[in-house]
């Protein structure tokens, strides 16, 4: 029998991290469940590969960390995890601080010891500004942390991030910078965090096992074959696309990424490095293989320049832009939604016009199976 005539009790569009874990709850609850991908391989936006022994993270580094019990449960049915603490160092114009704000980066800026001493220093820096009602991201992180934090580790960084000046983006963009008055570069507060062995597409090929899956397929494209395969929809793409548009095009940053080989056993001190100056073009360079404790390749290395970009609609979507008119825009499709008659469900960042987290990613998918196995 081929493919065209099976009939699915689900139809899951996008394999990527959301995707792949409800395809994987509904299959374990008996159902049958068809994948479809536009990429040539599973995984959206966490997808990796191995070159020379290294795993690559194909669009950008992803460090899978949670404090839900549930969610650490599920992945770990599906790969294992190694302990890994992302410690990213902020270089500025060739000085080194490290982050999170903590007790190192304060001592590295002003030579403070302690908790005390440093929030006095911040209270100085702040009472100088005369700042009341924050009016855009300026303001509201230097009312936050003070001058001299906002000006190296926050002002060029977030500029590039955002392809505009602080003074123009809105200060809700920042509600709060989290300061830590101890010696801490956990970048996580997370009780879990890990890394799979051997990459994400670990993971992802085992949630997907046994799951029918077309890659290399457009959804809109072969729209009219693949509902006749299934009265039930999962949809985990941009939401402006599935309703062509018609509302306007909701607005995202992108990134582009630049991977480099080098012969050399190591590059940088830390997985991550991140420039926070305007006068560097990009905000990062990973080094793949400091993520892997468990690399053995001891003669070359690999990094990844991360530059902001415009989303054009041909490259990838990574952050919503979610100011009010975005937010406007993106009602007027959720209204679309809800007065949907069809058995159509939207999942994912993308379908959300949202930024998740992983582990919050997989506990919307949990959210969602529960409520159609419950039907």
């Amino acid at each position: 029998m081929s493919l065209e005539r099976i009939h699915y009790d689900y139809l899951v569009v996008g394999a990527g991290l959301f995707g792949c874990t409800i395809a994987r709850l509904l299959s374990d609850a008996g159902k049958k469940v068809l994948v479809v991908e536009k990429r040539h391989v599973p995984g959206g936006n966490v997808a990796t590969h191995i070159d020379d022994g290294i795993i690559l993270h194909d669009y950008g580094p992803h460090i899978f960390h949670t404090s839900f019990e549930d969610v650490w449960s599920f992945v770990n049915k599906y790969a294992d995890f190694y302990s890994f603490v992302n410690s990213p160092l902020a270089n500025y114009e060739g000085e080194l601080y490290h982050l999170p704000f903590n007790m190192n980066t304060f001592h590295e800026l002003w030579g403070v010891t302690t908790a005390e001493e440093a929030k006095a220093k911040i209270a100085e820096e702040v009472g100088k500004e005369d700042i009341g009602e924050p009016k855009n991201l300026e303001e509201q992180a230097i009312k936050l942390v003070g001058r001299t934090v906002y000006e190296k580790l926050v002002k060029g960084y977030t500029e590039k991030q955002w392809g505009r000046p602080c003074s123009e983006l809105p200060s809700f963009i920042i509600k709060r910078l989290p300061l830590r008055f101890e010696y801490d570069n956990n970048y996580y507060s997370d009780k879990y965090q890990g890394l799979p062995k051997g990459g994400f597409s670990v993971l992802i090929a085992n949630l997907l096992n046994g799951i029918d899956i077309r890659l290399d397929t457009d959804f809109f494209e072969k729209k009219n074959e693949l509902l006749k395969m299934s009265e039930n929809v999962i949809y985990s793409g941009p939401i402006d696309a599935y309703f062509d548009y018609c509302f306007g095009h909701l607005e995202y940053r992108s990134l582009k990424f630049e991977t480099i080989k080098k012969d050399i056993d190591h590059f940088q001190p830390c997985a991550v490095m991140n420039f926070t100056s305007n006068k560097v073009p990009y905000t990062r360079i990973n080094e793949h293989k400091n993520f892997d404790p468990y690399c053995e390749n001891h003669h070359s290395t690999f990094l990844t320049y991360e530059y902001p970009a415009m989303y054009n609609g041909f490259n990838e979507a990574y952050y919503p832009v979610n100011n009010d008119a975005n937010g406007q825009i993106y009602e007027k499709y959720l209204k679309k939604v809800i007065e949907l008659e069809s058995s159509v469900y939207f999942g994912g960042r993308l379908a959300t016009y949202k930024y998740f987290d992983m582990d919050d990613t997989i506990k919307a998918a949990f959210d969602l199976s529960n409520m159609l196995l419950a039907k």
